[in-house]
């Protein structure tokens, strides 16, 4: 696991000297090495976190036996070793690397196809003077890029991008992101808060040649979708046994200490129940939790390691830990994000890396296997009945109670064209795109996302929201919070469940396997069921929360006060004020907790631009 940084320039557009610069701000991701490559006009930089062949001759850039082509790479490949063995070459190191290499001399830049893991990676061709960049397929790994005037940059993170000279004297806020993120809590993909940053497309990769970056798609979660489901529950049970087994071993491939992050949910306990099966020594494990019992799952994660007879290490929070935290949800982010679970993310990961350089968590098997509500809620709105029926559903639950009154929002939606991302940001309490059009000063108002089209099989209304939040709330949200939450502590966490063959089986799962007599994720559950007993799980789901909502009328009201008061809202000019204050007295005098994420997500927009986007000179 590592950060990478470069670019491809001509006339002095970006000058050697800032390289540095740039994988300094990266110096987190990396601690035990940093290295350069500079030839005519390509500069290649690396910070290294070792995991596998701890050596100096493992450190990047890399360049192959030919020396015809340089590698900086950020990264697991867990098939490397079979790749080797396809290759036959003489190995200068055991690294994944130098397999990588090799690989893409061989077979050229359609060797990604054969990758297993998680992946951004940059190789130069100086014999053709050009750069390949390749992103994973599920886009686990970050990758951000500025192309301007023919110029380009890359970097895992965008703190690097905003050190270029040309950036600083350039800096432009995109505003088309401005009202997604208000929507969604995050900005999605190729969008970044900055123009001309892009965050690079997963499952793709491209080729630079000093003018154009041209794009090759290698994967897409659509295009895995097959005419037939396997509906046989033997069949799949042991077809998921088998590939979650074989992910997770493969995941253990290190040269370093490693554990898991264990929650207590079934995702979590599944990875740590196959990972002690499958490691010859007791397995460490972590947990955390707030002192307010509301937000503390820990006694049920210490109820699965004493079956599974794990390492067990808890660590319950105080609100004053967590709160010392807040400031860097935006130093690390980079740009707008409002997923309050980074802060609990962050604190784990410190206490991992305490004892560990790698962990396995539980990612991605809600997506997958439809662990979330809102799954349900697509279903509902899908029924004819119930969406013609909506406008009179919202006005009945507008009379009653808040937790009903929350709930009207989600029939408040006039076209099935904006369901899938409506739904999801209902669920997450934050502005619906009729609010935006009251509160926010950006003239995009209204906004067509995101277009799931498959035309090998009808998916259900379920399967399209969930194949909504694999392709945009999973790598922009989720896996943005892991990466950035555990890189924070130099602390390399990997996903076993989302293994892209893990990903293809479940895309192909009869959804009746998924969900079965109100049982979410049954098939994912029938398979934990035969390592840790049934009753421990016997409880509604809770999610990995912080208690935002209480802070910010206590603690965190700070926040408030100094980033959403008239002057400030006035001077940033994202969103009306009179509107914005009248949210903010409902939301602190009145019983309507949902309101909280709407405060949280315009607090994040205002934190960033004042703290981070001013002052970057």
């Amino acid at each position: 696991m590592c950060g990478i940084a470069g670019f491809f320039s001509s006339n002095n557009y970006f000058f050697n000297e800032e390289l540095s610069s740039m994988i300094n701000s990266l110096s987190h991701r990396g601690p035990d090495a940093a290295g350069t490559y500079f030839h005519e006009n390509l500069a290649l930089g690396h910070r290294r976190l070792s995991i596998i062949d701890l050596s100096d001759m493992a450190n990047q850039p890399m360049t192959s036996h030919s020396s015809n082509t340089v590698i900086v790479f950020n990264g697991e490949i867990y098939n490397y070793r079979e790749i080797a063995k396809e290759l036959n070459f003489n190995a200068k190191t055991t690294s994944d690397t130098e397999v990588i290499l090799e690989a893409f001399e061989k077979w050229g830049p359609d060797f990604v196809n054969r990758l297993n893991g998680m992946f951004a990676i940059a190789i130069y061709k100086i014999s053709e003077n050009k750069l390949y960049l390749f992103r994973d397929r599920i886009g686990i790994k970050p990758l951000f890029y500025y192309l301007v005037d023919g110029q380009l940059a890359f970097a895992s993170e965008l703190k690097a991008i905003t050190k270029l000279f040309h950036f600083k004297q350039n800096k432009h806020i995109n505003q088309s992101a401005i009202n997604k993120f208000l929507h969604l809590g995050y900005i999605p993909a190729p969008e970044t808060i900055y123009s001309k940053v892009y965050k690079f497309p997963q499952g793709n990769y491209a080729v630079f040649d000093g003018a154009e970056l041209n794009f090759t798609e290698y994967w897409n979660s659509s295009k895995q979708i097959k005419a037939n489901c396997q509906s046989n529950f033997s069949e799949a049970k042991a077809e998921l046994n088998y590939l979650i087994e074989d992910s997770v071993k493969y995941r253990l491939i290190a040269d370093v200490p490693y554990g898991t992050f264990l929650s207590g949910g079934v995702d979590s306990s599944l990875v740590t129940a196959m990972a002690q099966k499958i490691t010859n020594h007791q397995l460490k494990t972590f947990s955390i939790g707030f002192e307010d019992s509301k937000y503390n799952e820990s006694a049920y994660a210490r109820k699965v390691s004493k079956h599974l007879e794990t390492d067990h290490h808890e660590y319950i929070l105080s609100e004053k830990e967590a709160l010392n935290l807040v400031d860097d949800i935006w130093n690390y982010y980079d740009e707008p994000y409002a997923d309050s679970s980074a802060l609990p993310t962050m604190l784990v990961s410190k206490m991992a890396k305490e004892q560990v350089t790698m962990t396995l968590s539980g990612d991605g098997g809600d997506e997958l296997f439809f662990g979330y509500g809102m799954y349900q809620w697509a279903k509902r709105l899908n029924n004819p009945l119930v969406w013609n029926s909506r406008f009179l559903s919202k006005q009945v639950l507008n009379q009653l109670n808040p937790k009903y009154q929350r709930v009207s929002h989600l029939f408040d939606i006039k076209s099935k064209k904006h369901l899938n991302i409506h739904i999801f940001s209902q669920e997450q309490y934050f502005f619906s795109q009729k609010e935006l059009k009251n509160i926010s000063l950006n003239s995009e108002n209204y906004f067509e996302l995101f277009k799931l089209n498959n035309e090998i099989r009808n998916l259900s209304a379920s399967e399209k929201q969930a194949l909504f939040d694999l392709n945009y709330y999973l790598p922009d949200d989720l896996l943005t919070k892991v990466d950035r939450a555990s890189m924070k502590y130099s602390l390399e966490s990997r996903v076993p469940l989302l293994d892209h063959r893990i990903v293809e089986f479940a895309l192909n799962l009869d959804p009746n396997l998924k969900v079965k007599n109100g049982v979410s994720k049954f098939l994912l559950k029938e398979v934990l069921y035969d390592y840790v007993p049934k009753e421990i799980f016997d409880r509604p789901k809770w999610g990995f929360a912080s208690p935002i909502n209480k802070w910010l009328k206590t603690d965190l009201k700070y926040l408030i006060d100094d980033y959403l008061n008239e002057s400030m809202l006035i001077e940033a000019g994202f969103v009306e004020p009179k509107i914005t204050k009248r949210l903010i007295d409902e939301y602190l005098t009145s019983d309507k907790e949902y309101l909280y994420n709407r405060v949280w997500v315009l607090i994040c927009l205002h934190r960033w631009y004042f703290d981070i986007y001013m002052n970057i000179k």
